[in-house]
């Protein structure tokens, strides 16, 4: 189901589980039935308010879902003001028609028994130790929520009696099996083709363009040259890794490190194994391992067996090796045995999960410790590092209280901490450098503060690393110069009339293969599927487009990016029947579609029979 059914068909408790782990928007959403009060509406629904509070608690959660979800991504997507907005809005449309549909269930009557809710609380799993409902966790659990039993108990009503009214609605949809099967077969349809593309490129030296076309270019389309809202920066930064550059270890004092840690310098034993391995768990091969053990005894070579009669068909081709390993890496019966053996010897019958072994120690590399010229260049390093850490701690205190205090020079800041004041050249929200298209500095450098000529709050780069930034140059969003623009208009308009040959070209194509001509030469594609990859995908959709000519060929035409395309269909493979996969997956998309349709009509319909009214602050 897509979100929107999610949000108003799954169950509580699921909600619940959901919360613990990327707190979700949907279970915050119901915050009204908390008994939280608020000062302000932002919406006000038939009468019944939805408040500031409600709202910012769910924009929130549904940001953490949003990050859960996209990760990364979501820094950068959040450090856009527009974006944020747009979700915030789309937050309060859920909660409009959640409260629909909360006074719709009502209206109908639609309610939830106590014994219900208690019910589902017991057989929820995460509130069960071994199987059996716990009542220390279910609290537990409750206040790690942030809820009290009876609101818990009030919560899950409303969001159950809301389920009742939304699986009557969209629960009795359903998919004919003719109308998913005769969907599935045309997406699975194949189609032969030949084609033939006209490069617009060789074109390029035949157009011309003029002065007063490109004027007029530029003037009949200002929004296509906007000039987005530009600013180039000073900044100090102030990084250990810098610093630990400039700090001093003795040789002395490498040496007192190393004698003191020298555990972390130390090599643990590994062994080359081998083995030879019969797969299964009966007595058959138990029997069959032993035996191989017996003629081990009897002076047969390991090897020779493990490639003979070994079951890890991988190891058995180089005599039962397996490589190298360290203690507790392998299966712990394998593992105990292979470390109890001396190199050269094989042990008993020894049985894992994965069958019967017989082990063997081809090596033994024992643990050793590193000597002090071996790690001597990272134990330096290491030690630098430590200090300037413990130097950056102070210094960047001295960055943060000199930045604010002098706020129209980062000179001073940049004098206290030994640091250089840098610039940057222009650039947008979207041509960022690295590290300014952090989300968190990226949002600063155009922050109202930076661009009012404040130098902005200290900002974190990375690990133990931090820049104060202040703006060198601003430059508004607005329309860019003719002059700046005029070769890009020259090329774009080159380009559109090289395409024009191009098509010009593809549509004489067409007309000579209609007429019969064989000398065009054609590439041929067979059997090419929808998703095809190695073909232009408009192409593709061309080719999927076409009907099969009655008499003569099916030809065409289709734009590509640079140039035309000749389409000639050959022949539309069709299929019997549709595989139970294919008929499932067709079904599953349908029903979400109607579903998701059916949502949607209802929430329609419930908004244009109510009485929104949206409140600014």
């Amino acid at each position: 189901m897509l979100d929107k059914i999610r949000d108003g068909a799954q169950s509580v408790i699921a909600k619940v589980i959901l919360v613990l782990v990327i707190l979700s928007f949907a279970f915050a959403g119901v915050s009204s039935y908390l008994g939280r009060t608020s000062q302000s509406a932002v919406a006000t629904v038939n009468g019944e308010d939805i408040s500031q509070t409600e709202l910012e608690q769910a924009f929130q959660n549904e940001k953490n879902r949003l990050k859960q979800q996209l990760g990364d991504m979501f820094d950068t997507l959040s450090g856009n003001d527009a974006y944020l907005a747009n979700v915030k809005q789309n937050v309060l449309q859920r909660l409009i028609a959640q409260r629909l549909l909360d006074q719709a269930a009502k209206n109908l009557g639609l309610r939830v028994s106590d014994e219900q809710i208690i019910a589902s609380i017991r057989n929820e799993p995460a509130f069960q130790v071994d199987g059996q409902f716990n009542n220390d966790r279910y609290l537990a659990l409750l206040q790690q929520l942030g809820f009290k039993p009876t609101s818990f108990r009030e919560t899950m009503r409303a969001d159950m009696t809301r389920s009742q009214l939304i699986n009557a609605l969209i629960g009795s949809e359903f998919v004919l099996k003719g109308e998913a099967s005769e969907l599935a077969k045309l997406q699975a349809q194949t189609r032969d083709i030949q084609l033939l593309k006209v490069d617009s490129d060789p074109f390029l030296s035949q157009v011309k363009v003029t002065d007063d076309e490109l004027k007029k270019f530029y003037d009949a389309n200002p929004d296509q040259f906007q000039r987005p809202e530009m600013v180039s920066l000073e900044y100090v930064e102030l990084s250990a890794k810098s610093l630990a550059d400039k700090q001093q270890v003795s040789d002395a004092d490498a040496q007192a490190y190393y004698d003191q840690h020298k555990d972390e310098y130390k090599t643990v034993e590994k062994r080359l194994a081998a083995h030879i391995l019969i797969t299964g768990n009966d007595a058959a091969a138990k029997t069959k391992a032993e035996d191989i053990h017996k003629q081990l005894v009897n002076g047969a070579d390991f090897a020779k067996l493990a490639k003979q009669d070994s079951q890890d068909t991988l190891s058995a081709e180089k005599g039962g090796e397996l490589g190298w390993f360290e203690a507790g890496v392998m299966a712990p019966e394998f593992d105990k045995t292979l470390f109890s053996l001396n190199k050269g010897a094989y042990s008993d019958v020894v049985h894992t999960a994965y069958g019967y072994h017989i082990i063997k120690v081809l090596d033994i590399q024992p643990s050793a410790v590193a000597s002090f010229a071996e790690v001597k260049s990272k134990i330096v390093d290491k030690l630098k590092m430590d200090k300037a850490v413990n130097e950056f701690y102070g210094l960047q205190q001295k960055l943060s209280d000199t930045s604010y205090e002098v706020p129209d020079t980062l000179a001073d800041a940049a004098k206290v901490v030994g640091a250089t004041v840098q610039s940057t050249e222009l650039f947008s929200r979207e041509s960022a450098p690295e590290p300014f298209q952090q989300p968190a500095i990226l949002k600063a450098a155009f922050s109202s503060d930076v661009l009012s000529g404040m130098n902005s709050n200290m900002l974190e780069v990375g690990d133990n690393d931090v820049m104060v930034v202040r703006l060198k140059k601003h430059e508004a969003a607005g329309l860019m110069a003719y002059d700046e623009v005029k070769a890009d208009i020259e090329g774009r308009l080159k380009q559109q009339k090289a395409n024009d040959l191009a098509k010009a070209k593809a549509e004489e194509l067409v007309a000579k293969l209609k007429q019969g001509d064989s000398s065009i030469a054609l590439e041929a594609h067979s059997a090419v599927t929808r998703t095809a990859q190695g073909i232009d995908p408009a192409i593709v959709a061309k080719a999927f487009e076409m009907a099969k000519a009655k008499d003569g060929l099916s030809i065409d035409s289709v734009a590509l990016a640079k140039g035309y395309a000749v389409v000639v269909l050959d022949k539309i493979n069709n299929i019997d029947t549709a595989s139970a996969d294919q008929l499932a997956a067709v079904k599953q998309r349908l029903n979400s579609q109607y579903s998701e349709a059916d949502y949607s009509a209802v929430i329609d319909m419930l908004k244009a029979k109510a009485e929104i009214t949206y409140h600014t602050n």
